[in-house]
């Protein structure tokens, strides 16, 4: 079994007829994968090498340099966990930049939808709005924003603003708050170079002070999102690929940038009549990736696939263009698009691909960049039109759109002087016996979806609540668990009174969404602020709440470095993908046991979903005895 979506099944057949080759194909070429590489035990910082431990003892024990297994192996994690933090950060920093255009009146296209956040973001950072406008408030946010990617004498602010007292403080007693998201990510960089640091266990630490910077380049990235382009309410809509048609122009947006697809939904509406004049029906945007997320939580966009399987729809013949800024977007794209007359169109200067068509995203030229690339999707649909389709008639509803605002909000018709009480209530009663969230991406190693949706079955039953950001989001709206309908079906019955209710006195005449739909894989940091929220209510810090969370399918630098911050915050985080460790019995450790006695949170490895929702199951039990709250065996 590839896949657990029925229509990307029916599209890897078609692929099988049609002699394309997929993700699937060249993962079995690969096979067998470099065994050294998948323990963590090689490596080319320098060419010397490259070098490899071999974990027989009649073989290599050092590097040529006298790099030892673990060294070697801490080193390989810690710039794993740079280049994700580079990656979040420089989203973070490309709004900012979007942010900052619009104040010198560079960015029209651009102003602040969401006034309020902007406030709020500017209060939570000590920044004083008294007597300022818009324009003037967003000036100064910027250049607190800015000021956090400089190296400068004190801890990150933005990190500090949103953690709790105790987290803060234990990071600072391990002397792991990162000072700068920039210095953080270039002295990885200088750590790991051959011959300057080859103590693992220091090598980890700092890997955790730049995890920390991710996690600050994340929270500025969903706030700056929300401040330009508002904050996510629930919203309905499909997903899958049958929400294409044959007879319309069909676009997908893709990658993890929302600053131009969010003017590319705008734009697509006025242009319905351009369309129809090339004898369409109309334009059907859709979603790829954490992009799509971005406008299905904010426009109802549906979203089309998810990771590994983004080629895929340009094999239905219904896709005309194909929209990307970066991260987790395939070169193969323009491959398999040259047999099917799609157009790729890259929109980043630092994210181009051989073969397809570049319009570079100018942020005071966006309207016209909409438009230009819009036209290119009417034209591949005017040559396309008349040649069969093959659209897989898949498509499940889905509820998006939980940010923390809108979580609050609906808690606020139970309870509209203290929001959280219901939860922590039924927290407290059992009927949640914890949260779990669900991150991170897909992987080819693993049957795509099954972990998440195995895990999600096991663990609603037992009466955990279930949140999802990124493709693993992607995968519940995709398969149906983001409906009042999955709720029915799977939770238990504890989760499900709690649900209903919620439902209910929003006036949805049924219970919420299974699995709440928090955005996209940036986004990751809405779910920490309602943690901490929870945390500072109890009076606890995070490593005492029964708050698990899990990356089922994950493969991307991007995850690592959650991850290793999510295990700072004080989370147990479950994997399901073995990670390039096991070269280093001493790095193994630390990541499983010893950053327990340290920070609170700890990895869990498992690759089996059931036995890994066992373990999960086990940790919130764990912390839920720590609490003095009554335990579940199930």
């Amino acid at each position: 079994m590839r896949s657990r979506d029925s229509a990307v099944n029916q599209m890897l057949e078609v692929a099988r007829q049609e002699a394309i080759e997929t993700t699937w194909d060249r993962f079995e070429a690969q096979l067998p994968q470099c065994g050294f590489g998948e323990l963590g035990v090689c490596c080319r910082h320098c060419v010397m090498g490259p070098c490899r431990i071999s974990p027989f003892e009649d073989g290599p024990q050092r590097g040529i340099c006298g790099a030892t297994a673990d060294t070697m192996v801490a080193r390989g994690l810690v710039r794993a966990i740079a280049g994700g933090a580079a990656a979040h950060s420089g989203h973070a920093k490309h709004l900012a930049h979007t942010l900052h255009k619009w104040v010198k009146g560079e960015a029209p296209d651009y102003p602040v939808k969401n006034e309020a956040k902007l406030r709020a973001v500017a209060t939570r950072q000590g920044i004083s709005s008294e007597g300022l406008d818009v324009r003037e408030l967003a000036a100064k946010v910027v250049e607190s924003v800015f000021s956090q990617f400089a190296e400068g004498e004190e801890p990150l602010a933005w990190a500090g603003a949103t953690m709790t007292a105790g987290r803060v403080e234990a990071l600072a007693k391990l002397g792991v708050l990162p000072v700068g998201i920039d210095s953080s990510i270039a002295e990885m960089m200088h750590r790991t170079h051959i011959g300057v640091d080859a103590d693992p266990v220091n090598l980890l630490l700092g890997g955790i002070s730049c995890a920390i910077a991710d996690y600050t380049g994340c929270h500025i990235g969903t706030d700056l999102a929300d401040i330009l382009f508002g904050t996510p309410v629930p919203i309905q809509s499909e997903a899958n690929m049958g929400v294409m048609k044959e007879n319309s122009v069909n676009i997908a947006v893709h990658g993890h940038n929302p600053v131009l697809s969010d003017v590319i939904v705008r734009i697509a509406k006025e242009m319905e009549d351009e369309a129809r004049a090339a004898g369409a029906d109309g334009i059907i945007l859709v979603g790829i990736c954490c992009t799509g997320n971005e406008v299905l939580m904010r426009h109802g966009i549906p979203p089309l696939t998810h990771g590994v399987s983004q080629e895929l729809p340009i094999m239905t013949g219904a896709l005309d263009a194909i929209v990307v800024d970066y991260q987790c977007v395939f070169p193969s794209l323009v491959e398999v698009a040259r047999c099917y007359g799609t157009r790729v169109i890259t929109t980043m200067g630092m994210a181009k691909i051989p073969g397809a068509t570049h319009i570079e995203l100018v942020e005071g030229e966006a309207v016209e960049k909409a438009k230009e690339i819009i036209r290119l999707g009417i034209e591949a649909f005017k040559a396309r039109k008349g040649r069969p389709v093959k659209i897989p008639q898949v498509k499940n509803k889905v509820v998006s759109g939980f940010s923390v605002e809108a979580i609050v909000a609906a808690l606020s018709k139970l309870n509209g002087e203290d929001p959280l009480k219901p939860v922590i209530d039924n927290i407290v009663n059992g009927n949640i016996q914890g949260v779990v969230l669900f991150a991170g991406c897909n992987n080819v190693k693993v049957p795509q979806d099954n972990n998440y949706l195995v895990m999600a079955e096991e663990l609603a039953k037992r009466n955990v609540l279930l949140l999802a950001t990124g493709c693993g989001a992607g995968a519940y709206a995709r398969q149906g668990f983001m409906t009042p309908e999955a709720t029915e079906k799977y939770a238990g019955e504890g989760l499900k009174a709690v649900l209903t209710a919620i439902g209910e006195a929003n006036g949805l005449g049924g219970p919420l969404p299974l699995v709440l739909h928090m955005g996209s894989c940036v986004d990751n940091t809405r779910a920490v602020d309602l943690a901490v929220a929870i945390a500072n209510k109890l009076g606890v810090d995070l490593d005492k709440l029964p708050v698990v969370a899990s990356a089922p399918e994950y493969k991307t630098e991007k995850a690592v470095a959650i991850g290793t911050w999510a295990i700072s915050a004080g989370l147990p985080v479950h994997l399901g993908v073995i990670p390039p460790v096991l070269g280093s019995p001493l790095v193994t450790s630390v990541l499983t046991s010893g950053v327990k006695d340290l920070l609170g949170g700890y990895f869990i490895v498992e690759t089996d979903p059931y036995k890994a929702a066992e373990k999960v199951f086990a940790a919130i039990q764990e912390r839920r005895a720590g609490l003095g709250l009554g335990t579940s065996q199930w």
